[in-house]
């Protein structure tokens, strides 16, 4: 059985080849089912997140420890186990945290490939936790993106990861006006847990990329109704859309969007369902919830690469 640690995960994880593990396996057949959700003591949450196809199956399971960080150790702690279904064998266990943050970021990638701007150079990122890195090198990695505008509430972590891209050849720059950096940018990335808009639809210039992948439940929101109300909306998967998008939920009770409106999925897009974009200067939104085919498709390409 191949154990693969952390860094061998970022080390075979480079992201234009997620972003194709994750093109075929929306292609593939699938099956995801809902999720289980555990809390097993006052401080901890298991998730268990399965996946199959007719030749592998996957289970990441996560844990939230809520008292960890009093340890100095994450909150969030994952693993990935891999299956061959030829065999029923476990031929991989992976670090299931580094699977998660350069997948989610992937599939961000993956959908701005077909919806933004192919000359995209400029790029605002709302946010500089742990996914904030992958996200603007999942991006570069599908498109011309050279200056990337850091806006977060902690200076110093902006400061931080800005130095941190520069030394992958990206003109980096920490900034406070978040609306002069939005009118700029081509695409723009939010990954933060803010329960209020922070990215106004007024300030999006023609031809923008909005990219939601930070707020995981309905109270949560990154941007307000008329940034969804001008644009042309795509979703990673119907299920988690709609129980999760708060962005998109919040719009809808504004009376700003209806679900009816919704272009297509990673699905229809990698499928060649829909278009993606239409002109230059369409404004186009992806929200991302997350689904575990992500991490089987990921967790597939590294257990082959690392054969």
């Amino acid at each position: 059985m191949k154990i693969l640690a952390q860094a061998d995960v970022a080390r075979l994880g480079a992201y234009r080849d997620i972003v194709e593990a994750l093109r075929e396996g929306f292609r593939a057949e699938i099956a995801t089912p809902v999720r289980h959700h555990h809390d097993i003591s006052q401080v901890s949450t298991l998730l268990l997140m399965p996946a199959w196809s007719k030749d592998w199956a996957g289970l990441k399971t996560v844990v939230f420890k809520s008292d960890n960080a009093a340890q100095g150790l994450p909150t969030v702690q994952a693993s990935y186990l891999l299956i061959d279904q030829n065999t029923g064998e476990t031929v991989a266990m992976m670090d299931g945290g580094e699977i998660t943050r350069r997948r989610t970021a992937a599939a961000s990638a993956l959908a701005a490939g077909y919806l933004a701007r192919k000359d995209a150079e400029t790029m605002t990122l709302v946010g500089a936790g742990a996914l904030a890195p992958h996200f603007a090198l999942a991006h570069a990695a599908v498109r011309p993106v050279k200056r990337v505008f850091i806006y977060t509430r902690s200076k110093p972590k902006g400061e931080a990861l800005a130095a941190e891209l520069a030394k992958h050849g990206l003109e980096t720059q920490s900034v406070t006006d978040l609306e002069g950096a939005v009118r700029q940018s081509d695409i723009i990335s939010c990954v933060t847990t803010s329960t209020a808009p922070i990215v106004k639809g007024a300030w999006l210039k023609p031809g923008a990329h909005v990219d939601l992948a930070g707020a995981f439940k309905p109270s949560m929101r990154e941007t307000d109704g008329e940034a969804v109300a001008r644009s042309s909306v795509y979703i990673d998967t119907w299920d988690g859309a709609l129980e999760e998008a708060g962005d998109l939920l919040q719009a809808c009770a504004e009376g700003k969007f209806d679900f009816a409106h919704v272009k297509g999925d990673l699905f229809d897009l990698c499928r060649g369902k829909v278009p993606g974009r239409a002109s230059a200067d369409e404004i186009t939104l992806f929200k991302s919830a997350g689904t575990a085919i992500e991490d089987l498709a990921t967790a597939i390409m590294l257990y082959q690469k690392a054969r």
